[in-house]
């Protein structure tokens, strides 16, 4: 293709640590290198449904390195399902007519899995797209890590380390509940740093009697206090079969009717179970007598400024990028591969979630140091 002159870039999904940082990664490797003009659009899908955007250039991108959340704003909008008062519409010609009409090269799109789905629909409509992976849940396909886990890591791990004080001088057990619906990464990395006693993730279904055992194990060495690392998709034994069965039933349905009542019925399955932390504090209360507390961190762990760890991971993926866009390559996440970096067609990424092996290094090694995993 002919030299890139104008690129888009926009951050979709939730907000999270180095979003800026890799902007100004892409943005001034773009322009510096390549002399390439750059617009962001607001608020990710939606300001690209609406063609609303921001000329960037360099004053845009100075000092943003350090700044936490997102310069250009966000949103979780699918663009075959946008939201209008009628209802969902497929607004992928809309973006299509917007990408031309704003004579764009190449299209950036931050973001985590459902980015990814939405930049290989883009792709499919014939649009040069990358994604760049950012989740601090670090779940996204075929790269070693995304950006803003790092962060998120070291944020639930300081939160651990502080409530073991709590939990040792009131003699609790102290339950503190980190994000991660699907993949456990972020429990797991922060339980092990942070020296939790029991660590439940989605991956490893936990029974209340196993959780307890452990606890009970460690009264009788004299230890009258435990930190539980718990995941918010962790689940016991019982919700994970009714969770998969609706689940099933809903990935079955054949008609829009019998979908929509799979949805209804998968929805209130995963209401029934969002409180399940503070159920199995009480239930944990009342097998071992210790006082039980639940510590939920939430958006805590997505905001603020950035570990250097993001922030050079950001700024090495969004320069790759710009290299690809230079190369006139698209249609690729830009992974984070060791020390470098690799492009991996979207093919391989959008619709997939890297769950924790139940082999991994960090499943054995928490096993190896005694850390309870429910199981």
């Amino acid at each position: 293709m002919a030299k890139a002159k104008k690129v888009g870039i926009l951050t979709a999904g939730g907000d999270s640590p180095a979003l800026n940082a890799t902007i100004r990664g892409f943005g001034k490797t773009a322009m510096g290198q390549y002399g390439i003009e750059l617009i962001g659009f607001r608020d990710g899908v939606t300001g690209l449904v609406e063609n609303r955007f921001t000329e960037l250039d360099g004053r845009a991108l100075s000092g943003i390195l350090t700044v936490g959340g997102t310069i250009l704003g966000t949103s979780r909008d699918k663009v075959h399902k946008f939201p209008t008062a009628d209802g969902p519409v497929d607004m992928v010609p809309t973006v299509v007519e917007n990408y031309e009409k704003d004579g764009l090269d190449a299209l950036i799109m931050l973001g985590g899995g459902g980015t990814a789905k939405n930049a290989m629909r883009l792709v499919d409509a014939g649009l040069n797209v990358i994604h760049l992976p950012k989740t601090i849940d670090n779940d996204i396909a075929m790269t070693d890590t995304t950006f803003g886990f790092a962060t998120a890591l070291e944020i639930a791990t300081e939160a651990i380390d502080r409530l073991h004080s709590t939990a040792h001088s009131h003699h609790r057990i102290i339950l503190t509940e980190i994000m991660g619906h699907k993949a456990g990464w972020l429990t797991l990395g922060a339980g092990i740093a942070g020296g939790a006693d029991i660590i439940l993730i989605p991956e490893i279904p936990y029974t209340v009697d196993s959780v307890v055992s452990t606890i009970k194990q460690r009264t009788e060495r004299g230890l009258n206090f435990s930190v539980v690392a718990v995941a918010e998709g962790a689940r016991d034994v019982e919700d994970t079969a009714d969770y998969e069965a609706a689940h099933l039933l809903y990935k079955n349905a054949r008609t829009p009717e019998s979908k929509g009542a799979a949805r209804t019925h998968l929805n209130n399955v995963e209401h029934s179970q969002r409180e399940h932390t503070f159920k199995l504090a009480n239930q944990l209360e009342a097998a071992t007598g210790l006082e039980a507390r639940v510590t939920i961190l939430g958006y805590v762990q997505r905001g603020g400024t950035p570990s250097a760890g993001d922030r050079l991971l950001a700024t090495r993926l969004g320069a790759a990028a710009a290299d690809l866009v230079a190369a006139g390559d698209f249609g690729y996440m830009v992974a984070a591969r060791g020390d470098g970096t690799e492009p991996v067609p979207l093919t391989e990424v959008a619709g997939k979630v890297k769950l924790v092996p139940l082999d991994h290094d960090w499943v054995s090694a928490a096993r190896k140091v005694g850390t309870g995993l429910g199981d």
